[in-house]
């Protein structure tokens, strides 16, 4: 029996006060969908709800902070108990604290430990908290904000806690997909590729419409579609 798509579909959407986390949230909110935002701080969540609520009343915004487990842990319960069980999350909350000239040798483990918090710990903490709720409806879509720095497929050298943590992302999506399959829950990794973000900088090639399309398309996929894929512009590529 392929699992019904919910009638309300909930959406967590993490770093979503800015840039593509915002565009991925304000996309989803006109396909009807009910986002929740996840910010670091509360005047993060306030300006992110200002810019959600310019498109429509199904959005809202909490604080949450990745890096720490009880606070995932508690912005879960709060989605759930304030709106209900979330049908998709979107892993987007991300850092880059390194140049992208640093190297291996040089790059302290603070930076790694920093870095890995948010990326890939980040992501496994959400995870952990949501995809139970998605085994109860029996439907989910995870979608990790990835990068092609992380393909191991063309992996070189320059900014390389940001590469590996990446690549650790991926490695996460394959096992979580794997874990989940037949549950209803399809799990993907994405790359935006260079977009205009405050992190992509203003000479990067792509909007942030472009960059959010293909998450977009992932947390909305039918029953029959992928999972334990990786993809670029709605199309998979090398891991």
């Amino acid at each position: 029996m392929i699992p019904a798509m919910p009638a309300n579909r909930i959406a967590i959407v993490t770093g979503a006060n800015r840039g593509l986390g915002l565009e991925i949230a304000l996309q989803l909110m006109k396909a009807d969908v009910f986002v929740v935002a996840g910010c670091r701080d509360k005047a993060k969540c306030e300006a992110a709800l200002e810019a959600l609520r310019s498109v429509g009343t199904n959005a809202d915004a909490m604080p949450v902070d990745v890096t720490d487990t009880r606070a995932v842990k508690r912005f879960v319960d709060q989605v759930e108990k304030q709106h209900g069980s979330p049908s998709i999350l979107v892993n987007n909350a991300g850092i880059y604290p390194e140049s992208t000239t640093a190297r291996v040798v040089d790059t302290p483990t603070s930076v790694w430990r920093e870095t890995f918090e948010t990326n890939l710990f980040g992501a496994v903490r959400m995870c952990r908290d949501v995809v139970p709720l998605m085994r109860k409806l029996r439907f989910g879509r995870i979608v990790n904000i990835s990068s092609g720095l992380g393909q191991i497929h063309q992996m070189g050298e320059g900014s390389p806690a940001y590469r590996v943590s990446k690549a650790s992302l991926n490695a996460l999506t394959r096992t979580l997909a794997a874990e989940v399959a037949g549950s209803g829950i399809l799990v993907n990794s994405m790359s935006p590729g260079w977009v205009r973000t405050d992190m992509g900088g203003e000479d990067a090639p792509r909007s942030v419409e472009e960059g959010a399309d293909t998450a977009v398309w992932l947390c909305l996929l039918p029953s029959n579609g992928p999972t334990g894929q990786f993809f670029r512009d709605r199309k998979p590529i090398p891991w």
